[in-house]
């Protein structure tokens, strides 16, 4: 296992994209934890029970920054579905080469719902 924290954060993402749970099981350590607009501070099992599944509909990830900072890395992303494409910003934690904290911020839809210069009102 590589301590290269932008290799890591590709490989967790590529796991998604080839729904490979053992890549992303030695990717992540037991101690980890993630949190979401979603979910606060979810544990490792909680993790792949609940956000896991996801993978089945996930086609790809086109990465917009992957910028390392020490035992972290910022990363923003397009992802891709069948039908829809999103960006979200995550903030990775990786420590003796696994990931033991996630953080993540929710973007928009591609292409965005509002007009350029435009807005949408809150529900």
């Amino acid at each position: 296992m590589t301590d290269d924290v932008v290799a890591i954060a590709r490989a967790s993402y590529a796991a998604y994209v080839t729904k490979d749970r053992t890549a992303i099981e030695t990717l992540i350590a037991d101690d980890f934890h993630f949190t979401s607009p979603l979910d606060n501070r979810i544990d490792r099992a909680t993790y792949f029970e609940r956000c896991w599944p996801n993978s089945a509909s996930i086609e790809g990830f086109e990465f917009v920054h992957l910028v390392p900072d020490g035992d972290r890395v910022f990363v923003t992303y397009e992802g891709r579905t069948k039908d829809h494409r999103f960006r979200n910003t995550e903030l990775l934690t990786i420590k003796g080469g696994k990931i033991t904290d996630a953080e993540v911020y929710f973007g928009w839809s591609i292409p965005h719902k509002a007009r350029p210069g435009g807005f949408l009102d809150a529900p």
